[in-house]
């Protein structure tokens, strides 16, 4: 639990975060990392690598196995305090608070940044943990693109890629999406602004009708980006004073995906089933889904028209640039006959 690591990371000095980088990078090519790998990465002689390696299972950042041989790999524990140190020696953090929140596949910490320039004040953030390794492997494939056809993964590796895949989309829509400013990522964690407001699905709204339009607002934003969540509810949207915010990215897909129109009504009708029944708001599925479309219409249009504008302007350079290789041709043609005329004045 991250609690566990919180309380040993202040412990954990370069020489243990070597070792933890050793069994990380083994990971890549053994099940269980042989104790002679990890020597020669770290370069450590063996009885102190020993010693090292016996408190790293005694925190619990490390497991080991003494059969067929002696090996030891890094579960979520180890791979945490990787994280947080990196984004500590980046300044993406520069302390670390509680925990927040647990859900099936991430854990979310709270942190603090300090400001970029001396003058500002420091800033809260989070820490979102991705843990994919806590549900079966097939179910993660099932509905984990970014898996693949792999059939033999590591569960680090797994989150990794969650991660490292949700920064991206996050980075990709930030700001025309109204999502939390994405800050830093690394290994399996994402550092984040703090969502605004509270969980749609935990709060009372007040004007519950403004709030769906600006929901279905920001879906038709997303989809113009050639974007669907694909995992969107009311436990993903935060709500607050200022509006709405998106989380919880790593299943997103594209337009191109063979299901995209059954996900992406999925999504719209998650969102309108729970307006429907806490508030008593329809709206058709089929007029909703043709308007968040609409934009993205709307968008691809504009695009071939600004194609069409290029390729005019493009036309026209080339055109100019004949026009100008004629005129050229056609003044050296008056110089020659000028200097033809010259020479016959001379002559006679």
């Amino acid at each position: 639990m991250i609690d566990e690591v919180l309380k040993v990371f202040k412990k954990i000095d370069a020489k243990d975060f070597r070792i933890l980088t050793g069994i990380e990078t083994g990971m890549k090519h053994f099940e269980w990392v042989p104790i002679e790998e990890l020597n020669k990465y770290t370069k450590m002689p063996l009885d102190k690598l020993e010693y090292r390696l016996r408190k790293l299972v005694r925190d619990k950042l490390v497991v080991r196995t003494t059969q067929p041989y002696e090996g030891y790999q890094i579960y979520f524990e180890g791979y945490d305090a990787l994280a947080l140190n990196s984004f500590v020696k980046r300044r993406s953090i520069s302390a670390i608070g509680d925990e927040v929140g647990v859900g099936k596949e991430s854990v979310i910490l709270e942190a603090i940044r300090q400001p970029e320039l001396a003058i500002g004040k420091p800033s809260p953030v989070i820490i979102k943990f991705h843990r994919e390794g806590r549900t079966s492997f097939k179910q993660i494939k099932r509905v984990r693109d970014h898996i693949g056809e792999r059939e033999h993964f590591s569960w680090i590796y797994a989150a990794r890629l969650a991660a490292q895949r949700e920064y991206e989309i996050m980075t990709k829509v930030y700001p025309q999406v109204s999502i939390p400013k994405p800050l830093d990522q690394n290994r399996h964690a994402i550092v984040m602004e703090i969502a605004k407001g509270s969980l749609l699905s935990k709060t009372k709204l007040l004007n519950a009708e403004w709030y769906l339009d600006e929901i279905l607002r920001q879906v038709k934003i997303t989809y113009s980006l050639g974007i669907i969540h694909a995992d969107l509810s009311e436990y993903n949207i935060f709500v607050s004073e200022d509006g709405v915010q998106l989380i919880d990215w790593p299943q997103y897909i594209t337009p191109a995906h063979p299901h995209a129109d059954e996900i992406l009504e999925r999504d719209v009708s998650n969102v309108l089933v729970h307006f429907n029944r806490k508030y008593g708001i329809k709206r058709e599925l089929e007029e909703v889904i043709r308007e968040i479309k609409s934009g993205a219409s709307l968008i691809e249009a504009s695009r071939d028209e600004a194609s069409r504008d290029e390729a005019i302007i493009e036309g026209t350079g080339k055109r100019g640039e004949g026009l100008n290789e004629r005129i050229s041709e056609e003044n050296k043609d008056k110089e020659n006959d000028n200097k033809e005329e010259a020479f016959g004045e001379e002559r006679n």
